[in-house]
């Protein structure tokens, strides 16, 4: 027992130290490990399986819209990043620099991208000539490198996954309609596949991307009641493609300029999944983002057929979702530790007796709810199982992030909110970015979003300053 109970205990409760206890998971679950480069992190396989599901899901749905993979290089040469000044100035704190090949020093310093932007509209400089030519639906998976002076295993690390996406389209008209439609497949799939419910909305000026008309975010709540940036989709007008010179000829035969978005999302959203749906046993993944969805424990496989049933069993489920079969020798009980700790949705329990009556036990990883299955119903019931469970998922988190959105309707009252509240705080907006800095530099609280789906004019008058206010905007403390 001792061995059993040592699995769970390494892992610090969440309302003691919310921080040490995702530390903890990442570390017990092994999903990473710390690298020789202080900030960087090494991703195993249980993290990484995590990433290939995301990326194959949201692959699938970006091309289900257009989009086309490329790549491009990691390197952009300091005179192509200087082109757009804004964009420059907002990424130069976290930029590496590449100084020498071998033992030559370059004649011109090299970025690491911490972005592409400048990277794709110097190749859509040379590719667009007509309207013919347009849109242009790219998409790239790679890394970036951001040097970040504090850094978190997933939530913000010197070099992380994601994939970024870049268009390029005739008028402001179809641009915009893309910037959006993007960011609602990011919702789509953070609802749908990663059971996460996001508040959609748009960025104020000072918060949004460096280089943008507009920026537009999904803002997802953590347990802890700190908001989480998951993806960003960003509206570029044509201020790029005229630093760029990307111009092409319409219809009337006029010399015009492109119009481009960009939109990411990154490896940080595995942080989210473990934040969101994590508990004090470890990970709760979701079914559907689940490597494996399902894990057959054998109990007393010492015994003639236990084993040899068990593997049925996963014979038969594999056919119907991701299944494995724990045969090693460590005790049931073990076991059982280390499958809440991975967040395997299901485990199936099956043992002499079970096999004797016909049936086996299923355990919910999310409620830890016992269920007896007929063995002959296995593959009708378990995927059954599995679909309610990421619907439960699903309203859990929302249920959680709805019962922690508050309303202030003055400073006093979003102090107050900040202070002993953790969650969204809902308040009114001058649109002063005064009151904006004021806000984050006297309670450490940012402005989350304008949502789209919220325009209650809760007051008529601004959270800070006490003006005139009609724009709602979501506040909180974010990571």
């Amino acid at each position: 027992m001792a061995k059993e109970k040592k699995l769970v205990e390494a892992i610090t409760s969440m309302e003691e130290d919310f921080a040490q206890w995702y530390t903890d998971v990442v570390k017990k679950a092994e999903l990473i490990d710390y690298s020789a480069v202080k900030g960087c992190m090494i991703i195993k396989p249980a993290g990484y399986a995590l990433w290939e599901n995301i990326q194959k899901e949201l692959d699938r749905r970006f091309k289900e819209t257009g989009v086309e993979n490329v790549y491009m290089p990691m390197f952009i040469p300091e005179s192509l990043l200087e082109k757009e000044k804004d964009h420059v100035e907002g990424f130069a704190p976290e930029v590496a620099w590449v100084t020498h090949g071998g033992a030559n020093p370059l004649q011109e310093r090299l970025c690491v991208r911490p972005t592409s932007e400048t990277l794709f509209c110097d190749f859509y400089k040379n590719l667009i000539q007509s309207y013919r030519d347009l849109p242009k639906l790219y998409n790239q998976w790679c890394s970036v490198v951001r040097w970040e002076k504090e850094t978190r295993p997933f939530l913000r690390s010197r070099e992380f996954l994601w994939q970024e996406g870049h268009t390029a389209h005739a008028t402001a008209e179809d641009a915009q309609e893309r910037t959006i439609q993007m960011l609602n497949v990011y919702a789509d799939f953070c609802e749908d596949f990663l059971a996460i419910p996001v508040i959609r909305g748009q960025k104020t000026e000072k918060e949004k991307f460096a280089g943008a008309e507009e920026t537009y975010t999904i803002e997802a709540l953590m347990h802890d009641g700190k908001a989480l940036q998951s993806g960003t989709s960003h509206n570029f007008g044509d201020g790029f493609a005229k630093a760029f010179g990307i111009q092409y000829t319409d219809r009337e035969n006029k010399l015009t300029y492109v119009h481009q978005t960009s939109w990411g999302l990154s490896t940080r959203l595995i942080g989210a999944i473990i934040m969101v749906h994590g508990d004090d046993s470890g990970l709760v993944l979701p079914p559907k983002l689940a490597p494996v969805q399902v894990m057959v424990i054998p109990v007393q496989m010492q015994k003639e057929g236990v084993l040899e049933k068990a593997g049925e069993v996963r014979s038969r489920l594999e056919k119907v979702c991701r299944t494995k079969l724990d045969s090693s020798d460590k005790s049931p009980g073990w076991k059982f530790s280390e499958q809440e700790m991975r967040g395997i949705p299901l485990r199936v329990e099956l043992g002499p007796k079970d096999i004797e009556a016909g049936s086996c036990v299923v355990v919910r990883r999310d409620t830890r709810e016992k269920i007896k299955v007929s063995l002959d119903e296995l593959e009708t019931e378990i995927p059954k199982l599995l679909e309610t469970m990421q619907k439960d998922m699903y309203e859990r988190a929302l249920a959680h992030r709805d019962s922690h959105i508050y309303d202030a309707h003055n400073f006093a009252e979003l102090e107050e909110a900040a202070e002993n509240k953790p969650g969204f705080i809902r308040g009114m907006w001058c649109g002063s970015q005064e009151c904006e800095d004021r806000i984050k530099e006297e309670l450490a609280v940012t402005s989350r979003c304008i949502p789209f789906h919220d325009k209650e004019q809760i007051s008529r008058t601004c959270v800070c300053c006490g003006k005139e206010a009609h724009t709602l905007v979501y506040w909180g403390k974010a990571y």
